[in-house]
């Protein structure tokens, strides 16, 4: 009877500890559930929305290193790993063509969808073109407006504050954490900012010829001129009398500096360069970072402030 008692505990004891286990085991998976997944197309929108999120999510990025935005078609795997996420953060129809129909695939009650450039009115993308450059016919991604906003730190500040509202909407409770950390964010986006325009407020010479038309933005911002070899899309290349109308404007108006892009072909750059005796120099449009760049802990702040000393190059 006592062996049969003591049996009898010990399985109690040991159904007890199965159950404990369990218990943790699931509120472990509980926990990790609770974060929100979050799925972002490219480098800026990964960087501005991992920081309002913070320790709450699980931030990921669509588009891999050293892809060019403007190119992207999504696969299906690619839409399924959107179609996963609790939300899913894009700049624009603008730079992802490709979203403008994904309300159409994508369960908008369990996916929260956020454009980040929602709340900014875009410039026409088309004062940046020249007619004559390219065909149009042959190019998949025109731009109408002009989606390279982020450039702006000013502007990359409406992203932010546009994340961080569209985030509280969907998760009330968070609300405060994504403030504060938006908050924390801006800050700094503000001392960038801060950099930016007294760098070029007495700037004698405000003219940059760059390899495409990334920089109206900013220009605008800080009473720059930008005067860009192609398009919005990096992928347009002008033509033999665009060429030699730039030539002219880098000689008439003594420009020391041409600027291209690491992630995108620098022919034509390196071309007008030789034909002027110009050097070239760097100015990063951060449409992708490379692995390399990211592995070395460089981000949105970092790189910003290399295309700031880049800059002062041709502006001073």
């Amino acid at each position: 009877m006592k062996m049969q008692k003591g049996l009898l505990l010990l399985g109690t004891v040991l159904v007890s500890i199965l159950l404990t286990a369990c218990g943790s085991e699931e509120k472990k998976e509980a926990s990790a559930d609770d974060k929100i997944q979050v799925m972002t197309t490219f480098y800026p929108m990964y960087e501005f929305t991992k920081e309002v999120v913070g320790n709450k999510g699980d931030v990921e990025l669509l588009i891999p290193a050293g892809t060019e935005p403007h190119d992207f078609e999504p696969s299906a795997k690619d839409l399924a790993k959107i179609s996963d996420s609790d939300v899913f953060v894009y700049n624009s129809p603008e730079l992802e063509t490709w979203t403008e129909n994904l309300t159409d695939t994508i369960d908008t009650d369990k996916t929260k969808i956020i454009q980040a450039a929602k709340e900014i009115e875009l410039m026409d993308g088309a004062e940046h073109d020249h007619e004559d450059d390219h065909d149009h016919d042959d190019h998949d991604h025109e731009h109408e407006l002009d989606p390279h906003v982020w450039l702006d730190p000013a502007l990359a500040i409406k992203e932010v504050e546009t994340i961080r509202d569209q985030l509280s909407k969907k998760y009330p409770d968070d609300q405060a954490t994504f403030e504060k950390n938006a908050a924390s964010y801006i800050d700094e986006l503000k001392a960038l900012d801060g950099e930016y325009q007294t760098a070029f407020k007495d700037a004698k010479n405000k003219t940059f010829v760059t390899q495409h038309a990334a920089f109206g933005y900013l220009a605008k911002q800080y009473g720059l001129t930008q005067e860009a070899i192609s398009g919005v899309s990096p992928d347009q290349e002008p033509s033999p009398s665009r060429l030699s109308e730039l030539k002219h404007y880098v000689d008439d108006h003594q420009v020391e500096v041409i600027y291209f892009e690491e992630n995108a072909s620098s022919k034509v750059a390196e071309t007008l360069s030789k034909e002027t005796g110009v050097k070239l120099a760097v100015l990063n449009p951060l449409e992708s970072l490379t692995e390399k760049q990211i592995k070395a802990g460089e981000n949105y702040l970092s790189i910003m402030r290399e295309n700031l000393t880049a800059l002062k190059q041709a502006i001073h």
